[in-house]
Order: C-alpha cells, then structure tokens, then sequence
C-alpha cells in the first residue's frame, strides 16, 4: 500500500483550506469526507437559514463566499464549497466515514470500515457538527412534548404557536430567540446569566476574545468555542424579540423535567410544549483516541502556546477548526499554518533519513 504524505480528515471549511495549501506546497495527499456530497456542516442546516441569518462565511482562499442574500444557507454554502472543490481539483473522497486512526510502526494508518490508508501525517479538520452535547436533567425522558437540539433544529414554522423552552447562553439561543418569539411564546433558561456586550466588536476585541481559547488549549484544557467568550450581541433580525422582552426574561435552569413541562427551582411548574436545547457541542475527535493525544488535563494540548495547529504529544498530527480556529476565517487560517506545519514535519523526517 502506498504511503501518502499527508491525510485531511473533513472538507468543510479547514479541510478544504488546508487541502488547498497541501497542493500548493506539492504535498501528495487526500481528503477524506464523511458526507455524500459537498459542503460539510452547512449542508444539515435548518432550511430556515439564509444567508443573512449566519455569522458570516470567510472566503477560501482566493475565491469569493456566497453574498449575504436570502438564499438558504444550506444550499448557498455547499454550493459554494463544490465549486471550489472543482476549481482547484482538489482529492476529496466521498463518502468516507473515519472510525479510528493508529500508528504501525511510524505510519499512521487511518481507518474507514474496511479500508485503509497509510500517511505519514495528518490533518485533522473534523469540526463539532457530529458531536452535539446534550446535558441530561432529571426526568427529560418522560417529557411527552418534542426535544430538539440544534444539530436537528426543524425551523421556526414548526414550532409556531406552541410554547417553547430554549436552554442555552449562546448565539444560536440568541437566534432561536429572535426567530421564534414574535410568532410562539418562548421561555428562555441558562445555566449562568448571558453577557452581553454593547461596544463594537472591533478586530482588537476578536483577538483578545481568541487569546482566552489560545490559552485553554496550550495549558492541555478541553477548548471553549470562540464565540463563549466574545459575549451576545443582538442584530436586526432580533430586535423584534427584544422589543417583546425575551431577552430580559430569562431565567436560570430548572431543576427537572415532567411529562408536561419544567419544574422551577422554587417549585413552580413551567408547562412547556417543546424544548429546544441551545447548548452546543464539542469536538468530534473520538476517531484519534488510539494516538493517545489528549493530556492530563482533558484536551489536546497545540504548540505556539495555543496559536498553532500541531499537537505537542505527536507533531504529526495538526488540529484545524479546533479550539481558536474553530471559525470560518479561523479555519482559513488554520489550513494555511497546517499545510506548513506538514511540510516542516516532513523536511525533519526526510532530513533525519539523510542523516542515518
């Protein structure tokens, strides 16, 4: 079997940008993706999405992103991500569903069911999109109402006129909110109250809000998402649900959940048709587990004190869309460091055969 020099795992938007700078760099590599068809997580957003709705969509590297229109996110992105895959040629095979990867002698060897492929490094571009969290509270098993989280979020329509519980401090909560509240009655609770911020969200601000994600994973901690520690801000779109004032009526969680509802901490009772739960994911990186990369601490500890992408146990393998780069201009970015940090690995090994 021949040995490749690099693998990307994923082609959302670090897979592609670090499968672009590979090229680039005359890497021999492939992508392995685990959807049938192109556009990464973007692709299993609710149809309510548009283009206006996200955060923003960074550019690929020399292309332009899809225009904020109302073209539904779940198309336009996807759209845009074939388009690229096909104008740079790049080696996405699909589907391909990565369980674990293993080292054989100096090799890694990942796995897909009954396949295989040897490399001598790796890209890890996998994101959080299969990885929802769910917390667990007493009693959710018996609620007889509908439970969504957001990786299965139907759209604001069908929860029209029922009474919907939202759990969850971020911004898709955020979102949700200004979605539902001016044609359901929403019911919103956090573990901790939100922050929100007033002042402009400036470049410095950005920086300084990923520094705090850079110094969780150099000290080897799970990563926080960039966007935990930016604070709230409402836009356009929500301001009509800050005007009914859900946004100043949140309360803090409840203690367990009943077959019709939640129940208060005070003892009250909250009858509640759905619950939407708000409350994020985490790194789908089960599939590396047998490389042992996790440190005492719980997460995988990156070099450059957090800024960079490879892992401190094994700089064979890089992290991208993994703690500060799990964004899209981060990811872009991320690509571009990991391509290099591939080709500094290989320059070692090559230099060290010389050398013996």
């Amino acid at each position: 079997m021949d040995i490749l020099d690099s693998i990307v795992i994923g082609a959302g938007q670090a897979g592609l940008s670090s499968s672009h700078h590979l090229r680039r760099l005359g890497i021999a590599h492939v992508v392995l993706d685990a959807d049938d068809a192109p556009g990464g997580a973007w692709q299993h957003r609710w149809d309510a999405l548009t283009m206006q709705d996200v955060h923003g969509v960074a550019e690929l590297p020399g292309s332009v992103p899809p225009p904020r229109t109302t073209e539904q996110a779940n198309r336009a992105v996807p759209a845009y991500f074939a388009g690229y895959e096909r104008a740079h040629e790049l080696p996405v095979i699909r589907p391909v569903y990565v369980d674990r990867v293993t080292d054989d002698e100096g090799i890694l060897v990942v796995h897909a069911g009954d396949r295989s492929w040897r490399t001598r490094t790796l890209i890890n571009a996998t994101g959080t999109w299969t990885q929802p969290f769910l917390p667990h509270y007493p009693g959710m098993e018996t609620f007889l109402g509908e439970q969504f989280h957001t990786v299965d979020y139907p759209g604001p329509e069908h929860l029209r006129g029922k009474r919907v519980l939202v759990v969850g401090g971020g911004a898709s909560a955020v979102q949700f909110l200004g979605a539902l509240a001016p044609i359901a009655d929403v019911v919103w609770a956090t573990r901790r109250p939100p922050v929100w911020r007033n002042d402009d969200f400036t470049p410095e601000a950005g920086a300084a809000a990923v520094a705090l994600v850079e110094q969780r994973v150099a000290q080897g901690l799970a990563p926080q998402s960039v966007v935990s520690v930016t604070g709230l801000m409402l836009r356009p779109q929500e301001q009509a649900a800050a005007e009914l004032g859900v946004y100043d009526a949140r309360r803090p969680m409840f203690e367990r959940i009943e077959p019709d509802g939640v129940r208060w901490a005070d003892g009250s009772f909250e009858p509640v048709d759905a619950i939407l739960w708000a409350t994020g994911f985490r790194p789908a990186i089960g599939h590396l587990a047998p490389l042992h990369l996790r440190s005492e601490r719980g997460g995988i500890q990156l070099d450059r004190d957090g800024r960079g992408t490879t892992a401190v146990k094994d700089p064979r393998i890089q992290l991208v869309g993994y703690g500060p780069s799990a964004s899209t201009i981060g990811a872009n970015r991320a690509g571009r460091t990991a391509a290099r940090g591939v080709q500094r690995y290989l320059a070692r090994a090559l230099a060290a055969v010389d050398a013996g």
